[in-house]
């Protein structure tokens, strides 16, 4: 396991799952909220929907660390800010892929303007 790679069976498990827990900071006093996960090549990624100054997205971004909620496991991590366009567009056609209902395809959508696009993450170990 690469030291910047979360292990293998929590991947798999977020991979298989369509909601992650994510909690911002590492105090325990925040509570864990859903987000949509996209795995991609081994590597974990969120995306902010709502990009609000108080939501977790700028909460990453003030304190990268935080932990993730994977079925019964808390898993420790630190979020790393997302700049490469290659992987942004990548991750932008996971979500197509992982989530093609219709009541999905708004959020798919959504996904891809410059301001969520902005607020994308990889989760890491830490």
């Amino acid at each position: 396991m690469s030291a910047r790679r979360l292990p293998p069976a929590i991947v798999a498990a977020i991979d298989a799952s369509k909601i992650l827990g994510v909690r911002a900071g590492a105090s325990s006093n925040h509570r864990f909220i859903g987000i949509w996960p996209i795995v991609i090549k081994g590597r974990v990624f969120g995306r902010s929907w709502t990009v609000k100054p108080d939501g977790w997205y700028h909460a990453f971004v003030d304190d990268p660390r935080g932990a993730l909620q994977v079925g019964e496991r808390v898993v420790r991590v630190r979020a790393v800010r997302v700049r490469r366009a290659g992987t942004l567009d990548a991750i932008e056609d996971a979500y197509k892929e992982k989530y093609p209902t219709p009541g999905s395809r708004k959020y798919v959508r959504g996904f891809r303007t410059a301001r969520r696009r902005a607020a994308t993450v990889e989760f890491v170990p830490r």
